[in-house]
């Protein structure tokens, strides 16, 4: 059956759960009210993002939460109840031992529907790495989880593409921050303070290679080379001291952007998701072409991880 999902972007405040909510909570009752059966949220939507590279242990812990008992979760799955519409959002978590993860969820009016831990966390160091791929249900569809980084380690979406997911949620909180990458950087807060005035400058910046045009370069690919939806959703506004120009986009197996939000304000934009173009577009063809016997060995090689060396260099900047 088709789906209409929702992608979302807002402006949250840091460690603000009660004010995050409530704007989940407008966007999925508007979402609902146009037809949509799914609305995705950003990477740590529900607690912020920036600021926990400044938090200890002890106040992340404070932050984080239990899943599915935690007061977020039930909060989600009231509003889930309410509009009758799946929402996908995220926030820190806890465990009972008090380890400490990134998670993302997707909870309907049943309850907790998956829960996935970032594979690749650096904003804090006191953040666990997720271990294995989610793939689950959402009205007939098979759907995946990866968050921000996940999906620049391409193996990571061709993984969740082999264990079935024909849509894939990438929440993130991404673009306009320094880079190695020619065109990087942050932009000027100023910008978005005087955005009413002045527009066109500020667009000019979330449009550049700062923003939009990078993740031009990458984001279509994975939809293309894997033949899945890809529903990418990303903040908009002031996330601690950085600005984040939203973009939050669907795009289908062709690569096509079939929606995107454009609005500095907090907005969604949907689409309406069918199962013909997956066996269309030509990653369908591709993946049914490989032959996995002349590279499993190569991919599964053994090797000396540099991950550490990236967060310690994130927590340094």
């Amino acid at each position: 059956m088709n789906i209409k999902i929702s992608t979302a972007q807002f402006e949250h405040k840091s460690g603000d759960k009660e004010y995050n909510l409530s704007i989940i909570e407008k966007l999925a009752g508007q979402a609902a009210a146009q037809g949509a059966h799914v609305i995705v949220f950003h990477e740590c939507s529900v607690t912020g993002y920036t600021f926990a590279r400044k938090l200890s242990r002890e106040q992340l812990l404070d932050i984080a939460e239990l899943i599915p008992n935690g007061e977020s979760i039930q909060k989600l799955q009231q509003i889930a109840g309410q509009y009758d519409i799946t929402i996908l959002a995220g926030l820190f978590e806890k465990d009972e031992d008090n380890n400490l993860f990134k998670a993302y969820v997707c909870v309907d009016k049943t309850g907790l529907k998956a829960k996935y831990r970032k594979l690749h966390p650096f904003i804090n160091p006191y953040l666990t790495p997720g271990s294995e791929y989610c793939v689950f249900d959402i009205l007939g569809w098979k759907c995946g989880i990866l968050i921000c980084y996940d999906n620049n380690i391409i193996e990571n979406v061709r993984a969740t593409k082999l264990l079935g997911a024909d849509i894939i949620f990438m929440p993130h909180v991404t673009m306009c921050t320094p880079s190695t990458r020619p065109g990087a950087g942050f932009v000027d807060p100023e910008l978005w303070y005087n955005r009413e005035n002045d527009p066109t400058s500020l667009r000019l910046e979330f449009n550049g290679m700062k923003g939009r045009d990078w993740l031009m370069k990458w984001l279509p690919a994975r939809a293309y080379d894997n033949g899945a939806y890809i529903v990418f959703s990303n903040p908009i506004g002031m996330d601690d001291d950085q600005l984040k120009n939203g973009c939050s986009m669907i795009i289908d197996p062709f690569g096509d952007v079939i929606a995107e939000c454009r609005s500095f304000e907090d907005s969604f934009e949907s689409a309406v998701i069918t199962p013909e173009k997956l066996t269309q577009a030509g990653g369908f063809r591709y993946i049914n072409a490989r032959r996995p016997e002349l590279y499993k060995d190569i991919i599964g090689m053994d090797h000396e991880s540099q991950q550490k060396v990236v967060w310690l260099t994130e927590k340094n900047n």
